[in-house]
C-alpha cells in the first residue's frame, strides 16, 4: 500500500500543480519511482497506490503500471484515491485512515503481509530482507528504521528497542530521545494484525488515525510484537527546497552518495521516449546529469538537467537543477536555483545567487531580464 497523496506544500512551486511524488528528480526519474522500483525490484507484484492531491498527473504517468514491471494480471497496480459513500465523502484523515478506507481493497486481496510506503521517499530496498526479517520475529508489526545523528533525533519519530530489535518504546519527536533509531514510515504488518488496528482506530474518536500517533502507541500498550528492521542505504524524505536540492546534488561527482546506476536493482521509469541529447560546439558540461533530449549551447556546471531542457549559447547554469522543458535562453545566467518544468530564463537575465538561498520558479514560469 503506496501512501501518494501528499500535496508537499513545503517544495512551494514545485507542488503548486501536482502532488510530491509526481515532482521529477535527477533528470529523468520523478520521485514516486522510486518505490515503484523498490516494489518491483522485491517481487512485489500488487500495489495500491493511495491519491488524495491533485491525482491526475500521477494517474496519468502511473497508469497500469508496465513501467515498472508491475501490470500482472494476477495483481498489477490499482490507483485508489478518496472516494464519497452513503455518508459522505472526506479526504484521508491520516496515514492510518487512508488504509481504513481501502480496508475492502485489502480484504479482497487477501494478502498474509501487507508492506506500507511512503510515495515520497527517495532509497533503493528490497522489502524482501525486511519482510524475512518480520516473518522470523513472528512479528505483528516491524517498522524500517535508520541510525540518525543524536543532534537530528528530535526531528523523528524515534524507536527504543531491545538487543533482539523488539520494540520498547515510540516517542513522536522527542525532546530529549533515548535512541537515535529513527522511523523511515517503511511498515509490514502481518495482515488480520493490521485489519483489526484499523478498525478499532476508525471507532475511537479522539485519535488522528495514523500510524505514529495511535496505531503503533495502542499496539506497544497491547503487548503486541513489534520489531525494528535497521536500514543503513541512503535514504531521504524530499520535504523541502533545500532537502530537494542537497539530494539531487548527491546524485553527481565519481562516487555519488546517492547511485542510480545498479544494474541489479535498476530504478524504473515511465519518462517519455525521447532523441540522445546535443551538446553544440561550444557547449561545456563539468560535473552534471543531462537528460534525454537535451539541447545544450552553453556552459552546465554542476547541475542536474532534466529532459527536453535547453540551455542557449553563452549561458551559464551552475549548481542548479532544471526540471523537463525547462529553458536557459541565450547568454542568461542561473546559479543556485531551480527552474520548474517549461520555465523560461529569457536571454541574457540572471537568476539566482550563490550567496543566497536557492532560488525557485514553479511550472511555465517566466524570469525575464531585469526581474533579479
Amino acid at each position: 500500500m503506496l501512501l501518494a497523496g501528499g500535496q508537499g506544500s513545503r517544495l512551494m512551486a514545485l507542488t503548486k500543480a501536482i502532488a510530491k511524488p509526481a515532482v521529477s528528480f535527477g533528470g529523468k526519474y520523478r520521485i514516486i519511482d522510486f518505490a515503484l522500483s523498490n516494489c518491483a525490484n522485491s517481487e512485489i507484484n500488487t500495489v495500491g497506490v493511495l491519491t488524495q492531491y491533485r491525482p491526475y498527473a500521477l494517474h496519468s504517468y502511473v497508469g497500469n503500471g508496465a513501467a515498472w514491471n508491475l501490470d500482472d494480471p494476477d495483481g498489477g497496480i490499482s490507483m485508489l484515491p478518496p472516494y464519497a459513500t452513503e455518508s459522505g465523502g472526506n479526504w484521508y484523515a491520516g496515514t492510518a485512515d487512508a488504509i481504513y478506507q481501502n480496508i475492502w481493497y485489502l480484504e479482497g486481496q487477501d494478502p498474509k503481509y501487507v508492506v506500507i510506503l511512503s510515495g515520497d521517499h527517495l532509497y533503493s530496498m528490497d522489502y524482501r530482507k525486511m519482510l524475512a526479517e518480520h516473518i522470523e520475529h513472528h512479528a505483528d508489526l516491524t517498522v524500517s528504521v535508520m541510525q540518525v545523528p543524536w543532534e537530528e533525533a528530535p526531528r523523528f519519530g524515534i524507536l527504543t528497542a531491545d538487543e533482539n530489535g523488539q520494540i520498547s518504546k515510540f516517542t513522536e519527536k522527542p525532546a530529549e530521545p533515548d535512541s537515535n533509531l529513527a522511523s523511515m514510515g517503511i511498515y509490514i504488518f502481518t495482515c488480520d494484525v493490521l485489519i483489526k488496528a484499523l478498525k478499532e482506530d476508525a471507532e475511537d474518536p479522539d485519535s488522528e488515525h495514523d500510524f505514529g500517533n495511535n496505531i503503533i502507541p495502542k499496539m506497544l500498550a497491547e503487548g503486541r510484537r513489534l520489531f525494528v528492521y535497521e536500514f543503513s542505504g541512503f535514504w531521504k524524505d524530499v520535504g523541502t527546497i533545500a532537502s530537494y536540492m542537497e539530494t539531487n546534488m548527491q546524485l553527481l561527482g565519481e562516487e555519488p552518495e546517492f547511485n542510480l546506476y545498479s544494474k541489479s536493482f535498476p530504478i524504473m521509469t515511465n519518462a517519455p521516449t525521447r532523441p540522445a541529447s546535443l551538446f553544440g560546439k561550444e557547449a561545456k558540461v563539468d560535473d552534471s546529469i543531462v537528460g534525454n533530449g537535451c539541447r545544450i549551447f552553453g556552459h552546465v556546471e554542476h547541475s542536474v538537467i532534466s529532459t527536453d531542457a535547453r540551455v542557449g549559447a553563452h549561458a551559464h547554469v551552475k549548481d542548479s537543477i532544471l526540471l523537463p522543458g525547462a529553458r536557459v535562453m541565450d547568454g542568461a545566467c542561473v546559479v543556485n536555483a531551480i527552474l520548474g518544468e517549461n520555465a523560461v530564463v529569457e536571454e541574457g537575465a540572471v537568476f539566482g545567487s550563490a550567496d543566497e538561498d536557492t532560488a525557485v520558479v514553479g511550472n511555465d514560469a517566466v524570469v525575464k531580464k531585469g526581474d533579479e
